[in-house]
């Protein structure tokens, strides 16, 4: 009895000393509350999160201390306390807008979403924020806004918009990995991002997180050079609405509406945004272009165990594009100048165009099972459609004084081409069997592809420090491919005579108009199909796991994947008999193993190392030789090996991060396009396939970047990252013409001597300072100064074969950039605000290169841009940009 009733006695005077603190937390800026906002006692584990009405009530063991309140995109904020009895009401608790982390984002798919927290999780990262995307307006691309990450580099690859590309540490888009809520979406073929399929997501991101290195990500994905995840509003707990108008240099104008309901009582909440643009192009001429973005989320949540989501969004869209000009003409016709355009009947003509359509789907669940254990799930799908246009066929006289596309002259070219009689009638056909090539048209090379899969990963908290994850990922892919005519410019019609499914070859009357929404509900008959017409089936189903051991000051994860890809080919030209129109189906099985650790030394120092290994498979293009169904019997499992370390420290207004890494990326296989003239000489570039074999690069370097906030209202935030990134072997290539599909001889089976010599494409050394002041409450202004140095040209490999020869990378000439902009909110009645925003890229029009795709040397009598030969093709950064716009809440 004496016992019992010590045990009770002890048990009251537990509850006796525990003090209870109750509060709402809500916005500051419309006074609404925010349910599901996190709230934690500093220095412990303790905490709990708002309701529905954004009320709190937390027990704490100590009378005096500090609560951390956070929300995703909000400021934290810490508010001291002092509970005098046994209970403390804290009243009303207001955070600000835009919070300069993800640390503790709540959104439906979580489980999913591997977002690094900072200080915590052992990985280089960087956050763009809400705020930060706000700034990137008008004509101004997504990969514009991750500029302010250390070793990233965003670069235009198609003067048009959505031509733009990103780099990681020297590493381009095919091996670097993006994610969109959890969900892969680089292609499936090769790798690669199109942000012109994407560029609704600067419209609908909520934030950005860059994973630099292996990242954080369980998924067997390429994340060689880094792991972008792009995160969406989903279940959105308050109601907002707006309409903004943005307009931008070159006539571009857009216009977006907005609206989420917010949560009802009942848990349901939707989100709806319709955006539209257009614009003349952003710099080169003759880059017209328009497109929308589309964006629908329902979220429900009927208790405190389950959430779902379903998300629909597109962005379709078709620009004009501007490739690689060649230097000279720059020279001659200005740096606008765009050889891909013309005048055809006295209206504005260009046979580059690209135009697509990617409707993306997915439905996420979130399922707590119990205090311990929790499962995620994202289901998606997406079906892509649409393709770019390009010339097909020749005529050589097809430049006027101008050096602008005489599409007139071409018209009256082919209908002076002899007649065929066809049943009785005559025709004007035209046909590209070389050498008998005749007429010139318009053509589309489609790509066309069906793209579902599931994610799924549970996670079980073995205890306080102890937890785990498994999950799956499947995903399977349909593509097809082919060519089919766009304009027959005076024709009658085209002769196919490589189809081998038509033997002896047919005409094809048919023309295809391009639009917005045009080839997402029409697709071309097999026997209107040109060229070529191929298609793939690529599966993927992989298993992954985690385990993570964190106390107060000590962090471990070791990560591993395992996954397997099964590839088949399918060819309806190249082979007439149906048991040879399908490839062999060939499977490879890949794997990857992480592990990181992370010791904060205190509230003001963190360490971290972390290293792993990639056997990853090679793309389904680097599968199968010269676009055929031939195995490319070098096309192995790629070794990539990655180790990196950093260091943290944050104090009350400063914070920096400094990392180094060391990467090295083996045994790849590469198939790619160049241009150049190789045949006649008759000084028209045409396409060329390449195939390299035994690539090897070695990437290492550092990473520092820092915000400092010496004020209130004014914050300083800086970069810079060194880096050293060289081709570690020589590679073997092959060249084929990439219509005729023949080999060039004389440039194949060769090495190429790039052993020790640079990576182009991206600067390896690049600095960054940048400002934000809040002069008063609703008015700020905002600059960035960047500075690009050491970026090397990419490698030609028509360039390097010769052992003797100078076999030495063009470096280009550095250049810095300044960027200005200013935000003004008029605060209207009630919840209603206009926002202004105005911004000025390139400030003072610096005039430089942004990549060269070629390496040839001075000779005598070439003119030059700032010592590169005018003999290069390349591209010139653009000119000063601005852009202004105007948004109304209500």
């Amino acid at each position: 009895m004496r016992t019992l009733f010590l045990g009770l006695f002890l048990m009251f005077g537990l509850v006796l000393s525990a003090q209870t603190i109750t509060g709402t937390v809500v916005d500051s800026k419309m006074n609404a509350p925010l349910p599901g906002a996190n709230v934690i006692v500093k220095g412990t584990t303790t905490g709990t999160t708002t309701d529905f009405d954004g009320n709190f009530t937390i027990n704490v063991k100590e009378s005096q201390g500090t609560l951390v309140f956070s929300y995703v995109g909000f400021e934290k904020k810490q508010v001291k306390f002092n509970v005098t009895g046994s209970s403390l009401d804290l009243g009303s608790v207001s955070l600000n807008e835009d919070a300069e982390s993800l640390d503790e984002i709540v959104i439906v798919g979580k489980g999913i979403i591997d977002v690094a927290t900072g200080r915590q999780t052992p990985v280089a990262v960087s956050t763009v924020t809400s705020k930060d995307i706000t700034k990137v307006a008008g004509n101004a691309e997504f990969p514009q806004l991750l500029r302010s990450v250390p070793s990233v580099y965003s670069n235009s690859q198609g003067g048009g918009y959505g031509d733009s590309e990103i780099r990681v540490r020297g590493f381009d888009q095919s091996n670097t990995a993006f994610l969109l809520n959890g969900q892969p979406i680089n292609g499936m073929e090769d790798g690669n991002m199109y942000w012109s399929n994407w560029q609704g997501v600067k419209d609908i991101a909520s934030a950005v997180q860059v994973q630099r290195g292996l990242g954080a990500s369980k998924l067997a994905i390429s994340s060689v050079g880094g792991t972008i995840n792009i995160v969406t509003q989903t279940y959105n707990s308050m109601q907002r609405s707006y309409v903004q108008q943005e307009v931008a240099n070159n006539n571009y104008t857009k216009s977006t509406a907005y609206h989420s309901t917010g949560a009802n009582e009942n848990g349901w909440s939707s989100t709806y945004m319709l955006s539209y643009w257009q614009g003349d192009g952003n710099f080169y001429d003759g880059t017209e272009g328009e497109g929308t973005t589309y964006f629908f989320s329902v979220g429900y949540k009927p208790s405190d165990e389950h959430a779902f989501n379903f998300l629909l969004t597109g962005a379709p869209q078709m620009h004009d594009q501007a490739y690689q000009g060649n230097i000279g003409y720059a020279l001659d016709y200005g740096r606008r100048y765009n050889e891909n355009w013309g005048t055809l009947n006295g209206e504005y003509y260009n046979e580059r165009t690209n135009f697509y359509h990617k409707p993306v789907t997915n439905f996420n669940w979130d399922w707590n099972i119990s205090d311990k254990s929790d499962l995620s799930t994202v289901v998606y799908a997406s079906f892509g459609r649409g393709g770019g246009t390009g010339p097909l066929g020749r005529y050589n006289d097809k430049f006027n004084a101008n050096r602008q596309i005489d599409f007139d002259a071409i018209y009256a070219h082919n209908r002076g081409l002899a007649p065929t009689n066809i049943g009785g009638q005559d025709y004007i056909v035209g046909m590209d069997d070389y050498p008998n090539e005749m007429g010139y048209i318009t053509r589309a090379s489609m790509n066309n592809h069906f793209w579902t899969g599931i994610v799924s990963n549970f996670n079980h908290e073995v205890n306080d420090e102890l937890e785990f994850n498994v999950g799956f990922d499947y995903r399977y892919y349909h593509g097809d491919h082919y060519r089919q005519v766009v304009n027959k410019l005076g024709l009658d019609g085209w002769y196919e005579g490589g189809n081998g499914s038509i033997p002896g070859g047919q005409v094809v009357f048919d023309s295809n108009d391009i639009s917005l929404f045009g080839p997402t509900f029409n697709t071309v008959r097999s026997d209107q199909q040109i060229d070529y017409s191929n298609s793939e089936d690529i599966s993927y189903i992989g298993g992954f796991g985690q385990v993570e051991y964190a106390t107060d000051k000590f962090s471990a994860f070791l990560q591993g994947s395992v996954s397997n890809q099964n590839h088949t080919r399918y060819d309806y030209f190249a082979y007439t008999l149906p048991e040879n129109q399908e490839s062999e189906s060939i499977e490879n099985l890949g794997y990857n193993l992480k592990a990181g650790l992370n010791y904060i030394i205190n509230d003001n120092h963190n360490v971290f190392v972390n290293a792993g290994f990639y056997s990853r498979q090679p793309f389904h293009d680097n599968i199968y030789k010269r676009y055929s169904n031939d195995i490319n019997p070098l096309a192995e499992n790629e070794d990539i090996t990655g180790i990196e370390v950093g260091y943290g420290l944050s104090l009350e207004k400063f914070s920096m991060n400094l990392n180094a890494y060391w990467t090295k990326w083996a045994n790849r296989t590469d198939t790619g396009t160049i241009r150049a003239d190789l045949v006649g000489n008759d000084g028209i570039d045409e396409e060329y396939i390449t195939n390299f074999t035994q690539i090897e690069q070695t990437h290492y370097g550092a990473e520092l970047d820092f915000v400092y906030k010496p004020i209130d209202g004014l914050t300083i935030k800086g970069l810079a990252a060194i880096g050293n990134w060289e081709y570690s072997d020589n590679p073997l290539q092959d060249v084929y013409d990439s219509n005729s599909l023949e080999i060039i001889p004389s440039l194949s089976g060769t090495e190429s001597y790039v052993d020790g010599e640079k990576i182009g494409n991206a600067p390896q050394t690049t600095f960054s300072l940048g400002a934000n002041y809040r002069i008063t409450r609703n008015l700020s202004v905002d600059a960035d100064w960047y500075y690009y140095a050491d970026l090397f040209a990419d490698l030609d490999p028509l360039e390097f074969t010769d052992p003797n020869g100078d076999n030495t990378i063009i470096e280009l000439p550095s250049y810095d950039l300044v960027r200005i902009g200013a935000s003004y909110e008029l605060e209207l009645e009630g919840k209603k605000s206009l926002e202004f925003r105005g911004s000025i890229d390139n400030l003072f029009n610096e005039v430089y290169l942004t990549s060269l795709s070629s390496n040839k040397a001075v000779e005598a009598g070439d003119r030059t841009f700032k010592g590169i030969s005018e003999t290069n093709r390349g591209y010139f950064g653009f000119d000063r940009q601005w852009s202004l716009s105007v948004k109304f809440n209500f």
